[in-house]
């Protein structure tokens, strides 16, 4: 890597598994890479990146053993610390192609070394847990690891509450278990054509119920993250892929089953909001789009062509999502196409204190033949309506988030941001035609928190208008306009707020307000009011 010398990384050479992919930090850095999302970790110490001034060389070379020394006192061996471990869901870092800039070549004051040497922060919203609730199990951990091997033990579990509108009064709960593993299988074989590959495996337990069907009469827009669109699953495979980097840590490659929402349209910082995570609805809800927990066949490729542009790009197996709600079960799914996702990233720093932004431009191709959505046309109007042929699906999408201050540390996540996005859906057969949002994450707010992590955010869905025209017509008609329809569907808006609570190193406590407008996308049921509590434990 193309990094600044930090004072005892020379001693990561001496390592039989150094690799360039692992950077070489003290144990406060490595803190922060498990307290992204809570700004300064949960540590007493602020944490820091130590990488706005490189070191000089003087001050980073380490007395190796063989050095002769004047004194007739032998020094003290020097104790080498642990290279940062690579963790199961962690986005690894790239060089770059060329030791350049784009567009923040017109920044003034910009500069890359915090890019350089910061965290690549993961997409899980657990991340927000940062340590563990059982230190005791550190030291078994790192010996696992040694070997090979390494794992995460979460729970994530939501109860949110209709307190006033919708359909009923009522609570819902549900949760999720999940084992994240990572199989080194170079440490593991010992086999050197295997040095650098890595194997991912997620498997998982979802419970529960969704409140917006049960409570607030909401069935596009999912109201609670880890209900997702799959419903319950008692032990379900999510990821399990094939991870290595090449030419010297300038290209990744990932192949096998992977969610490409993982990858592709989500943030650290939208994976904080309940209704957003992993990805904005209009590209959850898409087939074309395997969200976390479903999976598909495929790979993405990934690589820095500057210092500040990432650019991804990838080929997966499309099939309906309702199919296998396990994940094991591969021979029974049957594919309906090929979708092909790129996206480029624009990650700036701007101004003296090098606040980071993310600028993302996406774009979708889905080859499945989907069905225009005007559904069934009522026979008095079959000689003057057509109902447009199967076609594929494009998806584009923007994202942006700006931090705007800084606080609590030098790292990405350290400070207040601003956020907002767009998507756009092939109107005539998707769902969700067009989303907006915007909203901010807010660092330290609160008087005394500083670790505190405020969050506000409003979306806006627009439903297909082929979807609304073909209710409309049903409903002249005296037709049903479908189950659970009770007014041609336009549109809804959600406003969320949330108040992050690092309890201890290991948990994280979040109050969670909603407020749903139109809910079930018309004027019919009233605006619904929600409540609950999301608690993230990290074993």
């Amino acid at each position: 890597m193309q990094t600044a010398m930090l004072p005892h990384a020379a001693a990561c050479h001496g390592s039989r598994h150094y690799s360039r992919r692992f950077s070489c930090w003290n144990r406060n850095s490595y803190t922060l890479a498990l307290t992204a999302l809570m700004g300064a970790g949960l540590s007493g110490e602020p944490l820091r990146a130590h990488a706005a001034e490189p070191v000089s060389s003087a001050s980073s070379q380490i007395t190796g053993p063989s050095t002769v020394s004047s004194s007739p006192v032998a020094a003290p061996a020097t104790v080498r610390p642990h290279a940062k471990p690579k963790r199961p869901i962690a986005e690894e870092h790239l060089d770059s192609w060329f030791q350049t800039v784009s567009l923040s070549y017109l920044l003034s004051h910009n500069a890359d070394a915090l890019r350089r040497q910061d965290v690549s922060a993961g997409y899980f919203v657990s991340e927000q847990a940062g340590g563990n609730l059982v230190p005791a199990l550190k030291p078994w951990r790192e010996r696992l690891r040694d070997k090979g091997f390494s794992f995460e033990f979460t729970y994530k579990g939501e109860g949110m509450g209709n307190i006033a509108g919708g359909i009923s009064k009522g609570m819902d709960y549900t949760h999720e278990v999940r084992a994240s593993m990572l199989f080194d299988l170079g440490r593991l074989t010992d086999w050197h054509p295997l040095e650098g590959w890595y194997l991912h495996g997620i498997v998982m337990n979802r419970e529960g119920r969704q409140v917006g069907w049960d409570h607030v009469g909401e069935r596009n827009v999912l109201l609670t993250e880890v209900w997702s669109i799959h419903g319950p699953a008692a032990a379900r495979l999510a990821d399990l892929y094939l991870e290595k980097s090449f030419l010297n840590n300038r290209i990744n490659i990932n192949v096998g089953r992977i969610a490409i929402t993982h990858t592709y349209a989500t943030s650290v910082l939208l994976c904080t909001f309940m209704t957003m995570c992993s990805a904005p609805m209009a590209i959850r809800e898409p087939a074309g789009w395997s969200v976390y927990p479903k999976t598909s066949w495929g790979g993405t490729l990934r690589f820095r062509p500057t210092r500040d542009l990432t650019l991804r790009t990838g080929i997966y197996r499309i099939g309906p999502k309702v199919q296998d709600n396990t994940g094991w079960a591969w021979g029974s799914e049957t594919a309906t196409g090929i979708q092909t996702p790129v996206e480029l990233t624009w990650e700036p720093f701007i101004g003296p204190q090098k606040l980071p932004g993310h600028y993302k431009l996406g774009y979708g191709h889905d080859t499945s033949p989907y069905p225009d959505l005007i559904g069934v046309i009522p026979a008095a109007y079959a000689g003057s309506v057509a109902r447009h042929a199967e076609k594929a699906r494009d998806t584009f999408y923007i994202e942006a988030d700006q931090m705007v201050y800084r606080a609590n540390g030098e790292h990405q996540m350290a400070g207040g941001y601003v956020l907002a996005g767009f998507v756009h859906n092939t109107p005539s057969n998707s769902t969700f035609s067009n989303e907006f949002y915007f909203g901010t994450s807010l660092l330290g707010l609160v008087p005394g928190r500083p670790r505190d992590r405020v969050g506000i955010m409003y979306s806006y869905y627009q439903l297909s208008p082929r979807l609304t025209y073909g209710q409309e017509l049903r409903e002249a008609a005296g037709m049903s306009m479908g189950a659970y329809v009770n007014a041609p569907q336009t549109h809804s808006a959600i406003l969320e707020a949330y108040y992050g609570i690092p309890v201890t190193p290991g948990l994280v406590v979040t109050p969670e307000f909603e407020y749903m407008m139109r809910p079930g996308e018309t004027s019919v049921i009233p605006n619904a009011v929600l409540a609950g509590l999301k608690v993230i434990a990290a074993l």
